[in-house]
Order: C-alpha cells, then structure tokens, then sequence
C-alpha cells in the first residue's frame, strides 16, 4: 500500500539512487523498466514535494578526523531560542539541532576531532546567552546510523513483512 504519493516504482527509483548515486537516470531507468522522462518527473515531482532534499555525497565525519561523535542537550532560556540557535548554525562541529520536549531544550549532534575538542565546541555554545547548561553523552559505536531507506521501502510497499 502506497502512502504519501510513494509508489513500488518510486521507492525502487529511490533506492537505486540510493545505491548508486553516480549512475544516470538513462542507466536507471532501463534497470527499473521504464522511460527516462517517467524516471525525471518521478524525480522531479519527489523533489519538488519536498522528499528528495539533495543529490550530494555522504560523508563520513570520521574519515575528516572527527573521530569523537557526543550527543549534548541545552536548556536554554525560552526567548533566547532563536539567537541560540543561529550561532549555533555558524559552528561547523555541531552536525545538527533540534528542539525538543521533556528534559532540555535543544539537543544536538556534535563531532571533534577529541574529548577536548567537543568539550570547546560545548564550552562555546554555553558563552551564548540564554544558555544555562549543559547535558552530554558520548557516542561509542553506532548500531543503526543515520538511514532513510527503510523507511521508504515501507511506505512505498517494497519492506518485507515482519513477523
């Protein structure tokens, strides 16, 4: 069952993108079966929808030296949400934020090259006022890193059952 304009076509086409991301959409589509053009409107109408958000290259923030990944959450004074979060936006290390409920108020995701050098990055963002403390956790391993995929396989009605 499709859900969310996902088809079994659309989620082939994703996952071939996927998987190899540097072959062309001729070489696509007559691997899925179908005409270039249904393959670029497929492509088209998925990125104007807001599903597809970009074409560039993963990387790994290891391979860059930033071997030490810390999950850290901010309380933060309510008013001074967004002026927090800009400078946060201007520090490269900070791999990305959200606000979120329960305990804390933004919680982010930090690389450095160090213990030391993530202990900079947080000693930095709590120079911001409005920002009161601090809550970290250092990654040791990731079990399930950072995945899409499945999810469209899902919604597309390509997922295998489960039991």
């Amino acid at each position: 069952m499709a859900r969310q304009g996902l088809d079994r076509l659309d989620g082939r086409m994703l996952r071939l993108l996927r998987e190899r991301p540097r072959e062309g959409l001729l070489e696509i589509a007559r691997q899925l079966g179908v005409a270039r053009g249904t393959l670029q409107a497929r492509l088209d109408r998925l990125t104007g929808s807001g599903v597809v958000t970009g074409y560039g290259p993963d990387m790994d923030v290891a391979a860059l030296g930033h071997v030490v990944q810390a999950f850290t959450t901010f309380e933060v004074d309510q008013p001074a949400r967004e002026a927090i979060a800009a400078r946060m936006r201007d520090v490269p290390q900070i791999l990305e934020a959200h606000v979120v409920t329960g305990p804390g108020d933004i919680w982010c995701r930090i690389a450095g090259t160090s213990n030391q050098h993530v202990q900079q990055v947080i000693d930095h963002v709590l120079e911001v006022p409005g920002v009161r403390r601090s809550t970290t956790v250092i990654a040791l391993s990731a079990v399930v890193p950072y995945r899409v995929q499945p999810l469209v396989d899902e919604v597309s009605g390509l997922a295998e059952p489960r039991d």
